[in-house]
C-alpha cells in the first residue's frame, strides 16, 4: 500500500530543491559586491598615496628646516646662492638663496634667507617646499661688510685672468714671455688665476723688476684690496704738504678717497700705460 509522505501545504511530488538563487539573482550579488569592493580599493589607494605624499613632504621640509637653522646660527650671513642634494634623503634637491634688500623709504638694509627642498609626490609630480624668514635690519658694521664684499667680488671680476693665453694678451706679450715670467717669480693665486696687478709689475719692468717691485706682489684679492689700500695710505702720508695730488694717479686725494679700489686701478694703470 503506498502512502503519501507529504507535509501540510505542499504539493504531492515539490521537493525544497526549488528555493535555491537563480542565476540572475547571483550575477547582481557578484555586481554589487565588485563595486563594493573598488570603492573600498579606491579609497585605500588614495589614503596610502596620502601617506605617502605625507612622508616624503615631511622629509622635504626637515631638509630645508636644517639648512635654515644652519643659517640663523652663522655668526654673520652675506648674499648668497647654494644649492645640492640631501645626503639624508638622495631624492631631495635643495637651495638656499640669502638676499638683501634697501627699503625704499629709509634706505635701510634687510636680509632674507630662502630655504627651499624639491621633491617628487607618488603621481610623479614636482612639487617645491619653501621656508622663509626676514632675519632682521642690518647694522652700519654688516652693511659695510656686505659692501667689502661686493668690493672684493668686483675687484676678483677685474683683476683675475684664468688661462695664460689671456694673461699673454692682456700684457701685450707672448705665451713664452709669460712662462718665463712664471720662472723667474711671477706669483698666481692658489687656483692658478692671473692677477693684473703683478702683470703690472712685470710688464713695467720689462720682464726684470727689482727685487722690491717682486715683493709687492700678491696671491689673493685680500691680499691686493689690502696693498692697495696701504698704497694709498703711503701717497697720502708722501703727497702730505705738497700739492695733494695722487702721483700714480693724478688725482686729489680727497677724490681718490671717495672712489671704488677698481676705479683707482683703472685710473692707475691707464697713467701707466701713457705715453711720456
Amino acid at each position: 500500500m503506498a502512502v503519501n509522505t507529504a507535509k501540510a501545504g505542499e504539493e504531492p511530488g515539490r521537493t525544497t530543491q526549488g528555493k535555491a538563487f537563480t542565476l540572475l539573482e547571483v550575477l547582481v550579488a557578484l555586481a554589487i559586491l565588485g563595486l563594493t569592493c573598488s570603492s573600498v580599493l579606491l579609497v585605500i589607494n588614495r589614503c596610502m598615496a596620502s601617506t605617502a605624499n605625507s612622508a616624503i613632504q615631511m622629509e622635504a621640509f626637515q631638509v630645508a628646516h636644517e639648512n635654515m637653522e644652519r643659517v640663523l646660527a652663522s655668526e654673520s650671513v652675506s648674499e648668497s646662492v647654494e644649492y645640492g642634494t640631501s645626503e639624508l634623503y638622495p631624492d631631495i634637491s635643495w637651495q638656499t638663496v640669502i638676499e638683501a634688500f634697501s627699503e625704499p623709504m629709509t634706505g635701510q638694509m634687510w636680509v632674507r634667507a630662502v630655504c627651499s627642498a624639491d621633491y617628487v609626490d607618488s603621481v610623479g609630480e614636482m612639487k617645491t617646499l619653501e621656508l622663509v624668514h626676514w632675519i632682521g635690519s642690518l647694522t652700519d658694521q654688516q652693511v659695510n661688510q656686505l659692501s667689502q664684499e661686493e668690493d672684493l667680488e668686483a675687484l676678483a671680476a677685474e683683476q683675475l685672468i684664468d688661462g695664460i693665453e689671456q694673461a699673454a694678451e692682456y700684457a701685450g706679450v707672448d705665451v713664452g714671455t709669460i712662462e718665463e715670467w712664471i720662472e723667474k717669480g711671477l706669483q698666481m693665486t692658489d687656483e692658478g688665476a692671473f692677477i693684473k696687478y703683478n702683470l703690472d709689475i712685470y710688464r713695467q719692468g720689462s720682464g726684470e723688476p727689482s727685487e722690491e717691485d717682486r715683493a709687492r706682489q700678491v696671491r689673493s684679492i685680500e691680499e691686493l684690496a689690502a696693498a692697495l689700500s696701504t698704497e694709498q695710505e703711503t701717497g697720502d702720508d708722501a703727497i702730505e704738504g705738497a700739492d695733494g695730488t695722487d702721483p700714480t694717479t693724478g688725482l686729489p686725494y680727497d677724490q681718490l678717497q671717495r672712489m671704488d679700489v677698481g676705479d683707482v686701478m683703472d685710473r692707475s694703470r691707464d697713467r701707466q700705460n701713457r705715453p711720456r
